[in-house]
This record gives C-alpha cells, sequence and structure tokens, in this order.
C-alpha cells in the first residue's frame, strides 16, 4: 500500500487531459500524480480524429507531429442511410493517431517529467476537507491541494457524488453505446467519413500504420432490439448503408473483439464538482460527429493549469479558481457543444440527414461554416 504522500495536483484518469495537464503542472515544478486505472498502452472507445488547432500545443507537450508522418485529414464525406453523400474541405483539417499511440508516448513524456504516474490505480473517492483532498485508491490514501478529475465519460465518481446527469431518466441525451474497430482498408487517407444508419451515425479515418479507425455510435435500443449481439446489429442496421456495406464486407478487422463503452451521455455536466476542475468528457461531451472531443480534452489542461497555477502560487483563491476556470471552459467549448447538439438530431434519422444532405449540398460556405462552429481556433 501507498503510504500518505503530499502532493501539490493529483489527476484522477490518464487520458488525453489528464496526461497534458500532468506535464504542464510538473515542468512548471509542481508536486503531481496521476492515478490510472489501466496500464500503458492500451486501446480506447475513440474517433482518434484530433483538429489541427491542437498542432502546437502538442509539440510543445513533446510529441514529435512534425516527424512522424501522420495522415492529414482535409475532406469531410457524408452519407445518409439510403446513400445520399455530400463531400466538403475542412477549414482546418486535422490528423489521424491512435489513442493507444498518443497516450502511452505522453505517458512517457509524463514521467520523464517527473509525475508520479500510477498505473492499475482505481480512485475510490475524493474528499475536501479543510482545503485539502483526500483520495482512497486501490493502492492506499493520497493527500493533496488541487485534484482534477480527467476521467472520462462516465465514473464510479460520478454515481458516488450523485452527478445530476447520472440521476436523469435514460432518455435520447444519455443511453448511447459506442463500438470501435481498428482495420485495413483501401480508402482515401485524406478523408474522415460519417455515415448515417437508423439510429445512430459511423465514423472512419485513417490513423498511423496505414490502419483506419472504424467507431459507431447507437442507441442500447439497437441493440437490445438485435439480442444484445454487435454483429447482428452491423448487419441488420449498419449495413443498409450502402457504403458502410462495402466497408465491412471489404475491411480487414484487427481486433478480436470490438471495444465497446456504454451508457453515454451528452446531457449537460458541471466543471467543478466537490471542489475537482473537470476536464474531457468528465466536463462534458461533444456528439462525435464532430470530431473534437480529443481537442476539448487537450485545450482544456491548458485552460484549468493556467488557473490551478495561478491558485498555487497563492494570487486567486480556491473559488476563484474554479469560478474562472468554470468560465472559460463555457467561454471555449459552450458554443460547440450546443452546436454539435443540434446538428445531431439530423444524424441517425433516416428522413432528417438525407434532408440535410440535400439542402446543404448547393452551398459549400454554408457546410464550411456549420463545421467550423464545432471547432476551435490554434492556442
Amino acid at each position: 500500500m501507498i503510504t500518505e504522500s503530499k502532493y501539490d495536483v493529483a489527476i484522477v484518469g490518464g487520458g488525453l487531459a489528464g496526461l497534458a495537464l500532468s506535464i504542464q503542472c510538473a515542468r512548471a515544478g509542481y508536486r503531481t500524480v496521476l492515478f490510472e486505472k489501466e496500464q500503458y498502452p492500451f486501446h480506447k472507445v475513440c474517433g482518434e480524429y484530433i483538429s489541427l488547432e491542437n498542432w502546437n500545443f502538442l509539440q510543445e507537450l513533446g510529441i514529435p507531429l512534425s516527424d512522424m508522418q501522420l495522415p492529414v485529414i482535409s475532406r469531410i464525406l457524408v452519407s445518409s442511410p439510403d446513400g445520399k453523400a455530400l463531400e466538403s474541405t475542412l477549414p482546418l483539417g486535422g490528423i489521424g493517431i491512435s489513442r493507444y499511440t498518443i497516450d502511452n508516448m505522453l505517458a512517457d513524456i509524463a514521467r520523464k517529467e517527473g509525475v508520479a504516474v500510477q498505473e492499475n490505480t482505481k480512485v475510490n473517492n475524493v474528499i475536501y476537507s479543510n482545503g485539502a483532498f483526500t483520495l482512497f485508491t486501490s493502492q492506499g490514501e493520497t493527500a493533496a491541494s488541487v485534484v482534477a478529475g480527467t476521467y472520462g465519460k462516465r465514473s464510479n465518481l460520478d454515481a458516488k457524488w450523485k452527478r445530476q446527469f447520472t440521476q436523469v431518466k435514460p432518455s435520447k441525451l444519455n443511453h448511447y453505446v459506442a463500438v470501435k474497430y481498428h482495420v485495413k482498408i483501401d480508402l482515401p487517407s485524406d478523408l474522415i467519413a460519417l455515415h448515417n444508419f437508423d439510429n445512430g451515425y459511423c465514423g472512419i479515418s485513417r490513423i498511423e500504420d496505414d490502419k483506419y479507425c472504424l467507431c459507431y455510435l447507437t442507441t442500447a435500443a439497437n441493440l437490445r432490439n438485435n439480442h444484445n449481439d454487435i454483429a447482428q446489429m452491423e448487419q441488420n442496421i449498419l449495413m443498409k448503408n450502402p457504403f458502410l456495406k462495402e466497408i465491412f464486407t471489404k475491411a480487414a478487422f484487427l481486433y478480436e473483439e470490438p471495444l465497446t463503452i456504454s451508457r453515454i451521455s451528452f446531457n449537460s455536466k458541471t466543471q467543478v464538482e466537490n471542489h475537482v476542475l473537470m476536464l474531457g468528457d468528465a466536463a462534458g461531451m461533444i456528439t462525435p460527429l464532430c470530431g473534437n472531443g480529443m481537442s476539448m480534452a487537450l485545450h482544456a489542461s491548458k485552460l484549468a493549469f493556467e488557473e490551478i497555477q495561478s491558485f498555487l502560487l497563492g494570487n486567486i483563491s480556491r473559488y476563484e479558481m474554479e469560478l474562472q476556470y468554470t468560465q472559460q471552459w463555457e467561454r471555449k467549448f459552450g458554443r460547440r457543444l450546443q452546436a454539435g447538439r443540434i446538428i445531431q438530431r439530423f444524424f441517425g434519422n433516416n428522413a432528417l440527414s438525407g434532408f440535410l444532405i440535400s439542402t446543404v449540398k448547393p452551398f459549400p460556405k454554408f457546410v464550411s461554416w456549420l463545421i467550423r462552429q464545432t471547432h476551435g481556433a490554434p492556442y
């Protein structure tokens, strides 16, 4: 068991937001610990597309993007369930890289910077009292001045703290299932595609090593109506879209089993809970069709670090740190989430997705404007 120790910053969750925050904190001289329940490297359910708005920040963190020859994605294709299609350029574009690769690289950088990276460690509770935190983990107790929650879409902590989004009844906003594969297939390397099907949509784009990430989102009801059989659901529902039928027929699937995650919620979340700063999907999840979850996680780490540093230097109070982080988060990402929710209403619906594609296809400038509503600027 780890004996009780004192850290300036403790981070719960070792995804993009947590790792990026830990690196910034350690470089600034703060004693930093990061808890991750898995062991690096590992796969995650994720679309694995990162907007180029993050290029400079990732290189500052130590990811040598310029040397990695990653696929640069500059076009988007959207199809309706019956095969209607719309193609457009991406105003800023992005790169494809797997979470298996980038998370592991960031974890290596964090260790070299002096972060205490605690793998295979589950955080069971976080208690705030008298201006400090105690974290109760599977490896013992740890004390810290500041805690950040970067544990993703849903955690045991969400239920323990009775966060509002866990208390609402199942609805179209909070009862989704996501499925991810890595595949080999002959598709354009500069294209990300979003293919609609009944009550869902599937994204596919290239990542490193000539592989493609294929990831789709659908309702729990779709899976339940197919006897909870993913292969049956893909055959009966996804492959009604001719684009998806061709992909699932021709692709070589590289996983023995797909990666899955359930009970995904797009309900609004708070950015601070029990004095814990929330980052990434723990703070609010953008609809995957926007391809910006990874970008928001990275950018949020920079916003959070700036406030944490001001607090640890004694320049602002804890209350000010929490308030200013919440305001900055809302200012940077609130519009993106709102736009994503609106656009998602057209996706996964046979009539609406076909209508949207037919309506906006003659207006490429409007399509570019729509895309920009879900993307940010370089920072």
